[in-house]
């Protein structure tokens, strides 16, 4: 048992493989657990398979067809994932709290014609009006109602059938996974993952984190992982399940990440050895009475993702814990992880860390010429992770993938010295202020440091005067904190063209399910707040 090694994920043809030699390895060790259910590594390769075969023989799926997969952190989504690759289908993930509008446009965009969610989403998909979708397994649910064109069935149903499947034989360049992206700035496309993209993001990742988890004094044995980020998003996807079991981990899966207390507790019961969360995760945790008594004395890896992990945030954390919080950066396009923080650095750098193996980071200006070391650029990368390209979208692909295979990130970063990589910012998220370029991470990492402020963030807005005006959302108690104590503070900490033109106080900031502030929805408000207007849901005031 214990990490699989380099060779054996170079000679792996699919991910099928993967899950299958896994479960041989280390066969009886508990693979996935929430709360009271349990499942071994051959407890889910054995459900995998009699999945497999329902969904070859009853739903008709074949190589390359897409079967979506809607449903929250849960041992099924486990298991399904490793049936959908059993059997050579392409996995398109769907977050679960989807309208019907979302839901409809990812389903007929992929050409999706099964579909695995739970009983709550069956209501939501009867609306959604996809015609692609002949089949739907559900779970949670006993006594199913077929729709007209539409065959439904148990999951306990199709699993107990115990129907046998034919394996694979995708090869490394065939297409694993559409996940999509980009549904926070407008449309969502759905970003093409080969399955050796996959794997080679997986040995990426579980090479850097065996290095850690030995500085850590945690080497040796297999890690136990705290999942609490939806696994239908590509960093839980790629590090919390398939890293993992690579590993021959143990999966602490946790549903509801806001349940502070469940999550400390089943922290305690497993002994968690790595975890993963954005910065809101931890700053919530940091919070909690629950967390401020576990005992961590066994030490603890902790890395950020999906947002920038904010200075006061890791340096709590480091008092708590005896280690910052260690960065990785990557989209959804480079399945994701292209830079992570090496576990030699002991300081918080605010960094993104440097190249992951095998990979290519180039700092470009608008002509594409590369920039020297300390100049500020977009961020381009390239490597045996990054996407093939967006389903069914040449002309979108081409707007972001250079014929020297250089993927253009639209993140304005630069690199120092010692091959450190800084995120500034997202190219069209930075405001202009009179000429001057402002970042909105700046802005929130020093407004994050004044006490009382539960989170912020920041967007640009129309400016008669200066072109473009910083917009400044805070949430926090209005007794403890308004407006003009935060400009005050600003004033104190940024040059003039940096302070917020207006600050105002909200109940909560607007985010998308793995905890990334949605910009868009604030972005639209703030022309009607300037005006003294009251704002529509979710901006409200506090």
């Amino acid at each position: 048992m214990g990490r699989i090694t380099d060779d054996t994920l170079g000679a792996l043809a699919n991910l099928g493989e993967l899950f299958a030699c896994r479960a041989r390895d280390c066969d009886g060790s508990v693979a996935i657990v929430q709360q009271d259910h349990a499942l071994s590594f051959a407890q889910v390769w054995d459900e995998a398979g009699a999945l497999a075969g329902f969904l070859q023989q009853v739903c008709g799926v074949e190589p390359g067809d897409r079967v979506a997969l809607m449903l929250s952190n849960r041992p099924e989504f486990a298991v399904a994932t490793a049936a959908i690759h059993a059997i050579g289908a392409v996995q398109v993930n769907i977050n679960p709290h989807y309208v019907a509008r979302e839901l409809h446009h990812q389903l007929v965009d992929s050409g999706a014609g099964t579909i695995i969610l739970s009983g709550r989403e069956m209501a939501v998909l009867r609306v959604a009006d996809a015609d692609c979708v002949r089949h739907a397994v559900v779970i949670d649910a006993e006594n199913v109602e077929t729709s007209p064109g539409l065959a439904v069935t148990s999951y306990v149903e199709a699993v107990a059938a115990g129907m046998s499947f034919v394996p694979s034989r995708r090869g490394r360049d065939d297409l694993a996974l559409l996940q999509y992206t980009g549904g926070t700035t407008g449309r969502a496309k759905g970003a093409m993952l080969s399955h050796g993209n996959l794997l080679s993001n997986i040995a990426q990742f579980t090479g850097w984190i065996e290095g850690g988890l030995k500085e850590t004094g945690l080497g040796g044995v297999p890690p136990v992982v705290l999942t609490a980020i939806p696994l239908y998003h590509i960093f839980a996807l790629t590090v919390n399940l398939l890293g993992t079991w690579a590993m021959g981990g143990r999966n602490v899966l946790i549903r509801d990440p806001r349940d502070i207390a469940l999550l400390s507790e089943e922290w305690a019961r497993h002994g968690v050895s790595f975890v993963t969360g954005v910065n809101t995760l931890y700053k919530a945790l940091l919070a909690s009475p629950e967390f401020a008594a576990l005992n961590l004395s066994q030490g603890v890896v902790a890395m950020g993702g999906g947002a920038p992990v904010q200075r006061p945030v890791s340096d709590r954390w480091s008092e708590r814990t005896g280690r910052h919080i260690i960065e990785g950066y990557g989209l959804s396009e480079t399945s994701p992880i292209l830079t992570c923080t090496p576990f030699f650095e002991r300081r918080f750098l605010g960094s993104i860390g440097q190249a992951m193996p095998g990979t290519r980071i180039a700092i470009r200006d608008e002509f594409g010429q590369d920039l020297p070391i300390g100049e500020t650029g977009e961020l381009c990368a390239s490597g045996p992770q990054v996407m093939q390209g967006y389903w069914g979208q040449p002309e979108a692909t081409a707007q972001v993938l250079g014929e020297d295979g250089f993927l253009r990130t639209g993140d304005l970063a630069r690199r120092d010295e010692e091959g450190n990589y800084y995120i500034l910012d997202r190219a069209k998220d930075m405001i202009l202020v009179s000429g001057f370029n402002v970042y909105p991470n700046e802005i929130e990492e020093t407004v994050s440091a004044l006490p009382g402020v539960v989170e912020c963030a920041c967007v640009g807005a129309p400016d008669p005067k200066s072109g473009e005006a910083a917009v400044l959302f805070v949430v926090a108690d209005p007794a403890a904190l308004d407006e003009a104590a935060v400009l005050d503070h600003c004033r104190a900490n940024l040059t003039g063209y940096k302070v917020p033109r207006r600050v105002f106080v909200v109940r909560e900031i607007p985010k998308s399910a793995v905890g990334k502030i949605l910009r868009r929805e604030l972005r639209d408000a703030a022309p009607a707040m300037l005006a003294g207007e009251v704002p529509a849901e979710p901006v409200r005031a506090a």
